[in-house]
């Protein structure tokens, strides 16, 4: 459980082609951290720990939420404890176009947003 929530970054990823939640949850969760750096935190973390810190992921997953490889989304965090919530949200709508040469198994694509919540 986290004590003190310090910041929260969110992100959306897309899997145009193949229905691969997996895919679209990575690209949310590179979506939500790519662009931050977090110079001050080992002066905020209890005893400049960067393991210390909490992290929490929630993904929203329109479908197929089953098929979300948790431990694949925790390990793309670097340092912490990291917890994984899978909640209904997201979207599934179409692409336009059916291809079977990108493992379609049919024409939607996968939106996954991301919320990562940092702390101690």
């Amino acid at each position: 459980m986290m004590e003190t929530l310090l910041f929260i970054e969110t992100g959306t990823g897309i899997d145009v082609h193949g229905q691969d939640v997996n895919v679209a949850a990575e690209r949310a969760v590179i979506d939500a951290i790519h662009y931050n750096s977090m110079p001050g935190m080992k002066k905020i973390l209890p005893n400049g720990n960067l393991q210390a810190m909490k992290v929490n992921v929630k993904l929203g997953i329109p479908r197929d939420r089953n098929k979300l490889d948790k431990e694949k989304i925790k390990q793309m965090i670097p340092y912490g404890t990291v917890s994984v919530e899978v909640l209904e949200g997201g979207l599934a709508t179409t692409s336009g176009i059916f291809l079977e040469e990108q493992q379609d198994t049919n024409d939607l694509m996968y939106i996954v947003n991301a919320v990562v919540e940092v702390g101690y």
